[in-house]
């Protein structure tokens, strides 16, 4: 069993980040969704017909997180556009509709964006939340893209840390001088505005990203990874946290399809969705919690049933077992999470 000793504590600037403790807490697991909230088995994308409704239901409910994923383009060999709507414009519209819930990326397909422009988006939509915003960050999964862009597939790692390094300087830092590769050149003389809520964004790294686990435990706040089989994690939680430093927690968390069975003692299925009964899902996610998994993302793009009857359940039944943390806040500060 993983305890909290042996796992660290949270970096003293995101201890009390209202959108990070609110998702990762050392021993603990917490629950969050990918976007869309609907089941849409048999479609390509979703309807978006009540989206801002479900996006409150699950706030209230007291899941920890809403992922919206970065798909620009339908490609038809993909066979899923993720919530259609652009992720870091649908975030700004969350912070108007939300008041607990974290917000997160899953992510930016960073070398496909300027990182400026980025970090300007990024730091507007956490100060709309009122520091509830998580920015996770990808390479993409869709090598057709990159043409679209005009921009080198085979670079796409190098890219992605120099952009990380761009956003880093303009968020973190007052007036500052920055020297990157494939972007800009900042000199002193200029300072983006606004800076975060919090005293910076916590980055999540959204699969690997082309990096190293050893690069991505030293250099970002935590992992969200896509397992097919749950027998792989407790091998890769080791890795990871040989690889993250000795004292500062890393979370590591993973996201998966989900489909949650009317039969509440219905075994776990096998395959690449996670299928099966809410007590057999109980089992898995305490023995999960117990080996260090710190957040579980859900994705209702296979679900069968209606996706708001599978969150009253999981809200009853599971949520209780695994509760969201609650920072203490400057009221000043959580005013911000309400437009």
């Amino acid at each position: 069993m993983t305890t909290t000793a042996t796992l660290g504590a949270l970096a003293p600037e995101l201890a009390t980040h209202r959108g990070y403790s609110r998702v990762f807490q050392p021993g603990r697991l917490t629950f969050g969704f990918i976007a869309p909230l609907e089941s849409y088995p048999d479609s390509v994308g979703p309807t978006l017909v009540g989206h801002a409704t479900m996006a409150q239901k699950v706030d209230e409910a007291g899941f920890s997180a809403i992922w919206l994923r970065d798909v620009p383009f339908h490609d038809p060999n993909f066979g899923d556009v993720g919530q259609v709507l652009d992720p870091l414009v649908y975030a700004g519209y969350l912070a108007a509709v939300t008041r607990k819930i974290a917000i997160g990326t899953a992510g930016i397909v960073l070398p496909l964006r300027d990182p400026l422009i980025v970090a300007k988006q990024a730091a507007t939509i956490d100060q709309l939340l009122g520091g509830r915003f998580l920015l996770g960050l990808a390479t993409g999964d869709r090598a057709v893209e990159y043409p679209a862009f005009g921009i080198d597939y085979d670079n796409r790692a190098d890219r992605f840390r120099d952009a990380l390094a761009m956003i880093r300087a303009t968020t973190e830092q007052a007036w500052p001088v920055h020297a990157s590769h494939f972007y800009g050149m900042l000199d002193g003389g200029l300072d983006l505005v606004p800076k975060p809520a919090a005293p910076r964004l916590p980055t999540i790294i959204i699969g690997h990203a082309g990096q190293s686990l050893d690069w991505t435990a030293q250099n970002t706040d935590g992992i969200l990874s896509y397992i097919a089989s749950p027998a792989r994690i407790p091998d890769i939680i080791r890795q990871w946290r040989a690889a993250s430093p000795a004292n500062v927690f890393k979370p590591y968390g993973y996201g998966t399809l989900f489909d949650l069975d009317r039969d509440p003692d219905m075994p776990i299925q096998p395959g690449r969705v996670l299928r099966g009964g809410r007590n057999a899902l109980r089992e898995l996610w305490l023995r999960q919690q117990d080996i260090g998994v710190s957040h579980v993302g859900l994705h209702f793009k296979p679900q069968r049933r209606p996706a708001s009857e599978v969150i009253d359940e999981l809200g009853t039944h599971l949520l209780p077992l695994f509760p969201s943390h609650e920072p203490e806040v400057n009221k000043a500060t959580a005013a911000g999470g309400r437009a």
